[in-house]
């Protein structure tokens, strides 16, 4: 049963997500990532080992691998969304595994700004690591992120600007929290290329995330405190 696992976690770090994908080792065949989670379904492997020594394990050693330059952003982008794929079919089994999904992470691109690539790949990731999310999209007005945190109170807000001409926005929502009084209810990450650390203090963010990796690791840090 073991070796259902440790497929599962070579298909990960291969980016195969189905048996007719090709991975970085285009020798490998067989089952991919979405056949071996429902075979470790079939055979009644904890959900939690699944996630855990399969999926997660796997992404673990990805994120290594694209942190040492030996990935790129389509290998780490195959590997995230074949493990997106595996944890929604592993979803509808959480529950009775008294498992559940690590929090609620709301994402957008902020007003102005029309890039989503990073905003992507961050919520894929995100996906993958075990958090349920939801992408706002881009170009999006402050009032309807205030509105969406009001109506649905997301756990985590995570703000996405390429440009220096967008990046103030970022401040201006934190701004609006603050004056409809919902700042202390969510823990606010930014991110892109025209953001840093410096910047996510001035204006008052939570954390400021370089990228994907990086988010999963702040967010799994406030599950652990």
């Amino acid at each position: 049963m073991n070796d259902i696992i440790a497929q599962l976690r070579e298909n990960v770090i291969q980016g195969r997500m189905t048996r007719d994908d090709e991975g970085i080792d285009d020798t490998l065949t067989g089952p991919g990532v979405v056949e071996l989670t429902q075979m470790a379904l079939d055979n009644k492997l904890p959900v939690k080992d699944i996630i855990a020594d399969g999926l997660t394990a796997g992404m673990e050693i990805v994120g290594e691998k694209f942190n040492a330059r030996e990935y790129y952003v389509p290998d780490m982008l195959a590997s995230a969304e074949a493990v997106s794929e595996a944890m929604d079919i592993l979803k509808p089994h959480l529950k009775a595994a008294d498992l559940a999904m690590k929090g609620n992470f709301a994402i957008v691109t902020v007003k102005g700004d029309i890039h989503d690539i990073g905003k992507n790949i961050v919520a894929i990731l995100l996906k993958g690591a075990g958090y349920e999310v939801f992408d706002l999209g881009i170009d999006v007005p402050t009032d309807k992120i205030i509105d969406y945190v009001r109506e649905n109170k997301p756990d985590f807000l995570g703000l996405s600007a390429l440009l220096t001409t967008t990046m103030l926005v970022m401040g201006e929502i934190i701004e609006a929290l603050k004056s409809e009084g919902l700042r202390e209810s969510v823990k606010v990450l930014i991110g892109g290329a025209a953001v840093s650390k410096e910047f996510a203090r001035e204006i008052g963010a939570d954390a400021y995330c370089a990228d994907g990796f990086e988010a999963v690791r702040v967010l799994d840090s406030y599950q652990a405190s």
